[in-house]
């Protein structure tokens, strides 16, 4: 399928952990460990946020997507280590149903809000039209692409995604899981998600068949120290910086806690809050 990683905390090098860790993102691009897939090549996206200026309204998130392997871009390499930012998101994708295009790569952006999903709606072409259908107005002509991801993020939108991001969420994840039902799909949807908006990250593990694909974050600032003793840039890090991530950037022990089935977390300003989660069906 997918990997990703998402960080809040003070402004951080972006190719401190798309390149320089062993296992970066970029190795997991070609070596994945843990994922569906060990190859992940049919592009990538980077999307963050400049740092916060007093008296003045956020700015919308940048981002840069392209349809090479992550692995075989040069100039991901010059992004990353121009990069410097408190909050940011990144993904490899591997496609599965839909093609390679840019319109396809996450993440996915509206307004302030950045997504990105790693896993799948099962039989996705047979309920598309279904979910496609409830994306609200407002949303839909932000529709570009042609995966299952995007959809996911519009329907969220629709269902709330500004005013209770995990309510949202879960009202998304049970109107797939009802249309996919609807037409015999037993297991309808595997994912792990984040949506950033600017200020936090909002994070969800969940599947239909309890066996979601995988999702860690860092146990504290002093393992990041240790995976990277010569890297000014970590040393310099808060003792609030949160990395989440679909696999651990090393085996240190005791750096990565992975993500419990059927959870939900909001990371941002020094605070990191756990939440049980589950679909809300339509109609509730």
């Amino acid at each position: 399928m997918c990997r990703w990683l998402a960080y809040t905390g003070s402004p951080l090098q972006m190719e401190s952990v798309l390149f320089k860790a062993r296992h970066s993102l970029i190795d997991q691009s070609l070596h994945s460990r843990l994922g569906a897939t060990t190859t992940n090549g049919d592009g990538f996206g980077l999307g963050w946020y400049g740092r916060p200026m007093e008296g003045r309204p956020l700015e919308p998130p940048f981002r840069y997507r392209s349809v090479h392997p992550a692995w075989n871009d040069r100039n991901l390499r010059e992004a990353a280590r121009a990069i410097h930012a408190p909050l940011f998101v990144a993904h490899i994708r591997a496609a599965t149903d839909t093609p390679a295009q840019e319109t396809n790569c996450h993440p996915f952006r509206h307004g302030q809000w950045l997504f990105v999903h790693n896993g799948l709606i099962r039989d996705y072409p047979l309920i598309r039209r279904d979910l496609m259908l409830m994306i609200a107005p407002a949303y839909f002509g932000s529709l570009e692409g042609s995966t299952d991801s995007e959809v996911m993020f519009l329907l969220a939108l629709t269902f709330g995604l500004d005013d209770d991001p995990i309510k949202a969420i879960a009202r998304m994840v049970g109107a797939v899981e009802e249309a996919g039902r609807r037409h015999g799909v037993a297991q309808p949807i595997n994912m792990t998600v984040c949506a950033l908006d600017g200020e936090r990250l909002i994070a969800v593990r969940y599947s239909s068949e309890g066996d979601s694909r995988t999702l860690f974050h860092n146990t504290c600032v002093r393992h990041l120290r240790e995976l990277y003793p010569d890297n000014p840039q970590i040393a310099s890090l808060d003792d609030d910086a949160f990395l989440l991530l679909s696999e651990p950037l090393s085996e240190m022990p005791g750096a990565w806690e992975e993500v419990p089935e059927a959870t939900a977390i909001i990371a941002g300003r020094g605070d990191v809050n756990h939440y049980p989660f589950a679909p809300i069906p339509p109609g509730e």
